[in-house]
């Protein structure tokens, strides 16, 4: 194959699909896959880099079998279990985060869904975001409704994060107290409601290349613009306890391979680059262009500001972002 023609026919519009031999993808020598797919990356989106951050709203306790988490029930970790968080501490971190140059700031929660009080917790806590910062609201609970994600909508939240995780042949290997249809059907759910989606997966967990290319495509035929590559951290306690830790290469490979099938996205470095040298520079020059940080995250290994300085070092524009129009809109509805 010719890598160099083909990224600039993906310039020039073209765009994969399961009908073309995407797999012809995985003889090209990683150098060159990552030249072309950064060549892609700065004609298509430019310069710009989006930095998000997180805070773990509840904690353990999930009633769900995914074989890498550490909040499973199923599995043995010690993580900690704590019911949803303040309002004032959640608030705190989101200035915190808004502060420092961070674009965009989400309450993540353990467990299948969230429901009840712990939801109302959460539209209340979106509430008081929205009204007191200005940064982008996402938010990630789960298998919600409709309705929730209306609610949701009008709290201020822009963007929903709901992983795929890997390929559908290799998503039962992984977990089966629920499906990747569930997972689809979520997705779905949330952007007939108006909200963008965030969705990737995790790379490591004894899946092929065949299933990361096909974990790809998948997310292409749904649209999604912000995609997070996980690299698995083997955790004592779950089931992939005893993994072989993923290479820099192979991390590296993805990363350009993503941006050959999802040209116009945020290819976002997520879990594990405290395993690549300089938190991940070398992926910032194979495709990638957006990374979950923040100074209390242990999956990210860099601090908010050195993000910052490596990205601006790199000549990536990592200005903040203007409000959305709906985000300016919150309230008036």
């Amino acid at each position: 194959m010719d890598i160099n023609r083909l990224a600039d026919d993906i310039i020039g519009g073209k765009r994969l699909d399961r009908n073309d031999d995407v797999n012809s993808l995985l003889g090209c020598g990683t150098d060159e896959l990552c030249k072309a797919a950064d060549r892609i990356r700065k004609a298509l989106c430019g310069s710009r880099a989006d930095l998000c951050s997180i805070i773990n709203g509840r904690s353990g306790r999930c009633p769900e079998n995914c074989k890498f988490c550490a909040q499973s029930a199923h599995n043995h970790t010690g993580a900690a279990e704590y019911g949803f968080l303040g309002e004032d501490e959640i608030l705190r971190e989101c200035r915190y985060n808004e502060e420092r140059g961070v674009h965009r700031f989400s309450i993540v929660t353990a467990g299948r869904t969230l429901s009840g009080e712990d939801f109302e917790k959460a539209l209340s806590a979106y509430r008081l975001l929205s009204s007191e910062c200005k940064i982008k609201l996402c938010a990630s609970h789960g298998l919600l409704t409709a309705e929730q994600f209306r609610q949701l909508r009008k709290c201020g939240v822009t963007r929903y994060h709901c992983n795929i995780e890997t390929s559908r042949r290799f998503f039962p290997e992984i977990c089966t107290t629920h499906t990747f249809d569930d997972k689809l059907a979520c997705i779905g759910r949330a952007q007939e409601c108006g909200l963008e989606v965030c969705s990737g997966g995790i790379i490591g967990m004894g899946e092929t290349w065949e299933d990361r290319l096909d974990m790809a495509l998948t997310l292409s035929e749904l649209g999604i613009k912000s995609v997070p590559i996980n690299a698995l951290r083997p955790i004592n306690g779950t089931p992939l306890a005893g993994s072989e830790p993923i290479t820099e290469e192979d991390i590296l490979r993805t990363a350009a391979l993503f941006r050959f099938i999802l040209p116009d996205a945020y290819v976002r470095l997520a879990a594990g680059r405290i395993i690549m040298d300089n938190s991940g520079e070398r992926a910032f020059r194979s495709g990638a262009n957006a990374a979950i940080t923040g100074d209390m995250l242990t999956t990210s290994g860099n601090s908010i500001s050195a993000d910052l300085e490596m990205l601006t070092g790199l000549g990536f524009d990592v200005g903040v972002q203007e409000l959305s129009q709906h985000t300016m809109q919150v309230g008036r509805h």
